[in-house]
């Protein structure tokens, strides 16, 4: 068992424009010993063992971002479940940042924090993220399927050397953030290619065979925001071949298509009926326990569609 210590001090709830009070935690790493903070929130005196949802924050935010908090708060406070913020080393322009194993470790870390504080139904712990915290999702369901019952995964990166060249030709910054969390750009040297590979959820991704995985992408990502959406098909094959659901497998060539498009061809749309939910479903895909489903929107998430999928799962 590692051993966390922490300590803790009470926010003020109208700085983030909360309701309730999060706790301030600091967690220590179980890998490098230093102070690691977070958010966190459990309803009082729980009868039984509760839920534990896991937010990440997006690729330039910290655990301190608001938005998604103050959601993720509304519903676990509606739900009695547990809630846990973790800053997993801040901003994504650090080598100790995107991805790294500092950055899974504190996940991990945090997770054990919880259990330990909490009485917590490991069968149902959860983990769902926007953007970076979309990849990072996608990065924790690949390094440590075990943990969780579900993951549900937003408009998220799945291989940061391809996004490296993407950001870059689309003239947006975010390849210097790459660049400075691994030491160069892609092809500078065999360590920095290492590194990018290890980032990458691609490269895990199929260590999460069998575990429930929600992935979700705006179809004009890419253009108005700044994640193509063949990222989020990409992880979707891997995630086919490893459940052994290879006839699910978008074709390279479908990918471009719709990438460019910014359409879905009318085989592939979606017929079933609309869920209630922020965005329209444009195409909805299941591989075994994972799912596609392309919106009619760009770059954002709808966090309270990702926990309603997520409190449907169980281990």
């Amino acid at each position: 068992m590692k051993t966390l210590i922490f300590c803790c001090a009470f926010v003020s709830l109208s700085s983030f424009g909360l309701a309730q009070e999060l706790e301030e935690v600091s967690i220590l790493s179980s890998m490098d010993k230093t102070p690691q903070p977070a958010f966190a929130f459990a309803p009082d005196s729980p009868e039984k063992p509760i839920p534990l949802l896991v937010v990440l924050h997006t690729w330039s935010g910290d655990y301190k971002q608001k938005g998604h908090i103050e959601v993720a708060l509304k519903e676990c406070r509606e739900r009695k479940w547990a809630l846990i913020h973790p800053n997993f080393r801040g901003p994504n322009w650090t080598p100790e940042a995107l991805g790294s194993p500092l950055a899974v470790q504190d996940i991990v870390d945090a997770v054990e924090w919880m259990k330990q504080q909490h009485s917590i139904d490991t069968d149902r712990i959860y983990l769902t993220g926007v953007s970076g915290g979309g990849h990072m999702s996608m990065q924790m369901a690949g390094k440590h399927p075990e943990i969780w019952a579900g993951v549900s995964a937003w408009v998220g990166i799945s291989d940061v050397a391809a996004w490296h060249s993407e950001t870059k030709a689309a003239g947006r910054n975010y390849f210097k953030n790459v660049e400075k969390a691994v030491g160069g750009a892609p092809g500078t040297s065999q360590q920095v290619d290492e590194q990018l590979k290890e980032r990458s959820p691609l490269t895990w991704l199929a260590r999460a065979r069998s575990l429930p995985i929600d992935l979700n992408a705006g179809i004009h990502d890419g253009h108005t925001g700044s994640v193509p959406i063949s990222q989020t098909f990409n992880a979707f094959n891997v995630l086919a071949d490893a459940n052994n659901q290879r006839p699910e497998k978008f074709t390279q060539s479908q990918i471009k298509t719709m990438t460019k498009t910014q359409e879905i061809p009318q085989d592939l749309r979606f017929t079933g009926p609309q869920e209630e939910r922020e965005h329209e479903i444009l195409l909805r895909r299941q591989a075994g326990p994972v799912r596609i489903t392309i919106f009619e929107g760009g770059h954002e998430g709808d966090l309270p569609t990702a926990i309603q999928w997520l409190s449907m799962q169980s281990r």
